[in-house]
């Protein structure tokens, strides 16, 4: 059923926050470190791994494809929490991590791109 997609989704959600909230005060920071990152990791290892099983129908599937359309909302709203003000305050490495973060994942892209015929 799609509601077993969407449970499915909310506790890799769920789990990933928990992950990110003890990574960032493993840290010694009071920030999410990475919880969304880790929540689609999960999500993707536990979709392949039900596919597998074959314990993932394509009704199961709807519910994890509804909430992927509109993943890229939801992550441009949880970015709009941080705090990029004070990221620039505290210096110029934010920046630059910024800067590296988009010129690499260009990279990867463009190379991607190259890949496929």
């Amino acid at each position: 059923m799609t509601i077993y997609g969407t449970a499915l989704l909310a506790g890799c959600h769920l789990l990933g926050i928990i992950f990110g909230e003890l990574i960032g005060r493993s840290l010694g920071m009071t920030t999410n470190v990475g919880g969304v990152g880790i929540a689609m990791i999960l999500l993707i290892s536990l979709r392949f791994f039900l596919h597998k099983r074959g314990m993932f129908t394509e009704t199961s599937e709807t519910g994890v494809q509804y909430w992927s359309a509109l993943y890229i909302p939801v992550v441009v709203a949880m970015a709009m929490q941080q705090n990029v003000i004070a990221a620039l305050r505290g210096g110029p490495v934010a920046l630059l991590a910024a800067v590296g973060t988009v010129a690499a994942c260009s990279l990867c892209i463009s190379f991607i791109n190259r890949l496929e015929k």
